[in-house]
């Protein structure tokens, strides 16, 4: 509702006696009920989530009229069992670092012995930032789901993270308006793209973080989870120092008030 709100606010941006005002008492203003904004929001908001379920016949077809409006040769191929395969194209748009696997040389004698002698080899990571909007198509059946496109993404860039940290997003452009739908994980992509067609702004997809609202602990390893717990303990002791060194600061001033004030 706050983008239906927002929406019709803006239209009303040539009076800036509108932005002195509460929200029920702008939509009063302009003569706005309750219902009429719901039906504005509704509008506003309309974006087909619910997808169809297509017979046979009409999947062909779809194929069929997906193919012919394609400039490329990303095609889609119907399969005897009655599935179908085809592309899709990911935008990751990742914020925080990805873990890889760390480089390894080759071992010397020296460190083959000391290696011999260890129960398990340590597994060591590194950290990097993804190239901002990096694009990836990947070829998959009806049948691959959210998830499975997920671990799929972060198998070509040899990410180790645990994909639960990463979410796929539906994203459509309407009315200039951008809209972001997380999938769940048994949406299945390549039968989203067949029923949107191929164009890029009824349909395109993103990776980004998992942002649940809750943090997912499991999904970190333990050294992370220790780097965690390093990174708090230091904005801890800082923010104590920063209150130690403001009430030294006053009890100071309050000693000096006292020493030079003159009794009376």
């Amino acid at each position: 509702m706050y983008s239906a709100y927002r929406k019709l606010r803006n239209s009303c941006i040539h009076s800036e006696k509108c932005f002195e005002k509460s929200e029920e008492e702008f939509l009063d203003s302009v003569g706005v009920s309750a219902e009429k904004l719901r039906l504005i929001f509704l509008q506003d908001e309309q974006i087909d989530w619910k997808k169809p379920i297509l017979s046979q016949t009409e999947i062909e077809q779809k194929i069929k009229e997906y193919n012919s409006q394609i400039n490329s040769n990303l095609f889609m191929s119907l399969n005897k069992d009655g599935s179908y395969t085809g592309f899709i194209k990911v935008q990751l748009k990742l914020i925080r670092p990805v873990s890889v696997p760390a480089n390894k040389k080759a071992p010397s004698i020296q460190d083959s012995r000391k290696s011999s002698s260890r129960s398990q080899a340590v597994k060591r990571r590194t950290s990097f930032y993804l190239p901002k909007d990096t694009i990836k198509h990947l070829h998959i059946i009806s049948r691959t789901c959210a998830s499975e496109v997920i671990e799929a993404l972060l198998k070509k860039f040899m990410v180790v993270d645990n994909p639960r940290k990463f979410a796929l997003f539906e994203r459509t452009e309407k009315d200039d308006q951008v809209y972001l739908r997380k999938l769940s994980d048994e949406e299945q992509p390549l039968r989203l793209r067949l029923l949107a067609g191929p164009s890029e702004k009824a349909l395109s997809f993103v990776l980004k973080e998992n942002e649940t609202g809750e943090v997912n602990w499991d999904a970190f390893s333990m050294p992370e989870l220790k780097n965690f717990l390093r990174i708090l303990q230091r904005e801890e002791e800082e923010h104590v120092r920063q209150i130690l060194k403001k009430y030294t600061h006053c009890r100071q001033k309050i000693q000096e008030a006292l020493t030079t004030r003159t009794p009376g």
